[in-house]
């Protein structure tokens, strides 16, 4: 929900609240086993927010650590639509630090003068998120380990699941737009075909699935191409460019006049199910993006929930948490859910799309569309009456979830819109940070967050924040489990959260107060 006024762009991002101030609160003093030696290799990174202006902007790119301190190079791909331009820069060199915890500041300086600064928050020596802290624009993102031996066309062999999000232009019109689908790459620069998805709010309805036509990918032949794994591709009449993290997953950038979007696409196992009896698993989900109805035109919008399919097309055990423009909605199976089914597509075979459905007495029907990357994996696309939105799907481990499996220490990336602002119009807020769940014995947390609001007050960068809360398990905690998080700044602010266990290292998270919208996904972490 990358958004502001008209451009309520969504992305998997959404906001958080206004807290202004410094730490009234001093964080906890950084431990764990991080070092400088942690961030050593080649890293792509992406990234999407927006500019003070409240224009869509992101970027995708790649960094090369030394692991003592030293950036070496790197470059980036940028499209900041308060111009319509795309660009590419080169990062002549830079630097960074890390704490113990996995807290970290990277800068990178740019050939023309300049660059970018970044605070980061590492899951392992080989992922981590990134936040963007030099006033330029409110921003945040992930950054993943590259394999340079896969910087070659031939890398990219068989089938990716894609999801992409962003704005899009009609006329003048501007609208959240969400895409996701298939394409295959045969390795020798050409995309053979696929399926897609589009969900443009500038149209009357989703499009439904849609066969991609034969199009080209090419790695760049220039030194961008072998030293970053920079390349570029189209389809359905758009145009990307890609850096490829491995042969299993690349970051995309929309680089063209329809709009400006951006995400990943992830290689796809070939035992995707065909059928509705290949699907007998519990499921978690996470959709975040905007409302494009009536009065709501702009709102944001994020869901959060789990079920479990049968192999007949049924949905069993259907629980899940909606947050409309800061009205939140609680769904719970056996009290208020009906007609829960899904459906695998057999009209594209072995593209790993389906459907699912269910409706809630309260709050209408809710539909969904996915493309699954393995039999646990996938991507979502909200496709509910005025909804645009998207995100991950996946297969949820075997409970019960209780404070002695989740103890351990995590990272994590929070993004959304303030909606009890008294600015005219909020900007969209990012968060990031480190905490840890204290022992199997206390449900209390203790951490540090970073965050940027820009255009709420005078005050737009928070940093080194003391982080404190606590989680309550609810029952097994496969459902429905609370997260409160207190950002000790001055004035303090309190933040509730409907959170899914995923597994013990992963859960995904969507608020449940009505003054803010906002997700976000917890990962253990794991030096």
């Amino acid at each position: 929900m990358r958004s502001v006024a008209c451009a309520v762009l969504i992305a998997f991002s959404l906001l958080l609240a206004s807290c202004g101030g410094g730490s009234s609160v001093p964080p906890p003093p950084p431990t764990g086993n991080f070092t400088l030696a942690s961030l050593k290799g080649q890293y792509a990174f992406s990234m999407s927010g927006v500019d003070p202006t409240g224009a869509f902007i992101a970027r995708v790119g790649s960094f090369n650590a030394d692991g003592a301190g030293n950036i070496i190079s790197g470059l980036e791909d940028v499209v900041p639509l308060a111009t319509g331009q795309a660009s590419i820069v080169t990062f002549t060199g830079g630097n960074y630090q890390i704490q113990s915890n996995g807290r970290g500041l990277l800068v990178l300086n740019a050939s023309g003068g300049g660059g970018l600064q970044l605070n980061f928050d590492m899951q392992s020596p080989t992922a981590g998120f990134l936040l963007q802290t030099d006033s330029a624009a409110s921003s945040s993102g992930t950054f993943s380990l590259q394999t340079p031996s896969n910087f070659a066309n031939g890398s990219l062999l068989g089938h990716y699941v894609f999801r992409i999000a962003g704005i899009a232009f009609s006329g003048t019109n501007v609208a959240p737009i969400t895409l996701t689908g298939q394409i295959s790459a045969d390795g020798n620069g050409n995309i053979t075909g696929g399926v897609m998805d589009t969900n443009d709010g500038n149209q009357s309805a989703p499009s439904g699935p849609t066969a991609i036509s034969a199009s080209t990918y090419s790695l760049d032949t220039t030194g961008n191409g072998t030293n970053f794994g920079r390349g570029t591709m189209s389809f359905a009449g758009r145009s990307y460019a890609f850096y490829i993290v491995d042969a299993t997953h690349f970051f995309m950038l929309e680089e063209d006049s329809l709009g400006g979007s951006s995400g990943d696409a992830s290689q796809q196992s070939s035992s995707v199910p065909t059928q509705n009896s290949g699907l007998t698993v519990s499921m978690v989900f996470l959709t975040g993006g905007a409302s494009v109805l009536g009065n709501q035109g702009g709102a944001p919008v994020a869901t959060v929930g789990r079920f479990t399919a049968d192999g007949n097309g049924g949905l069993n055990n259907v629980t899940a948490d909606d947050n409309n423009d800061g009205k939140q909605v609680h769904i719970q199976n056996g009290s208020n859910v009906s007609n829960a089914s899904y459906s695998i597509d057999t009209n594209f075979p072995g593209s790993g799309r389906g459907t699912f459905t269910f409706t809630n007495s309260g709050s209408g029907t809710y539909n969904f569309v996915f493309y699954l990357i393995s039999p646990t994996e996938g991507v979502v696309q909200n496709i509910s009456k005025g909804y645009v939105a998207s995100g991950p799907l996946d297969a949820q481990a075997a409970g019960p979830f209780s404070l002695s499996n989740l103890a351990g220490n995590y990272v994590f990336n929070w993004s959304g819109v303030q909606l009890g602002s008294s600015a005219a119009v909020p900007f969209e807020e990012d968060f990031i940070g480190q905490y840890a769940l204290a022992s199997s014995n206390s449900n209390g947390i203790s951490g540090v967050i970073d965050y940027v609001e820009l255009g709420l007050s005078s005050n737009t960068l928070f940093t080194n924040i003391g982080l404190t809360g606590n989680l309550i398990v609810n029952s097994d905690g496969t459902a429905d489990n609370k997260y409160t998080y207190v950002l000790n700044a001055s004035p303090s602010a309190t933040i509730h959260y409907q959170v899914y266990f995923v597994s013990t290292s992963t859960a995904f998270l969507v608020t449940s107060d009505t003054t803010r919208t906002t997700a976000g996904t917890l990962k253990l972490q794991a030096p």
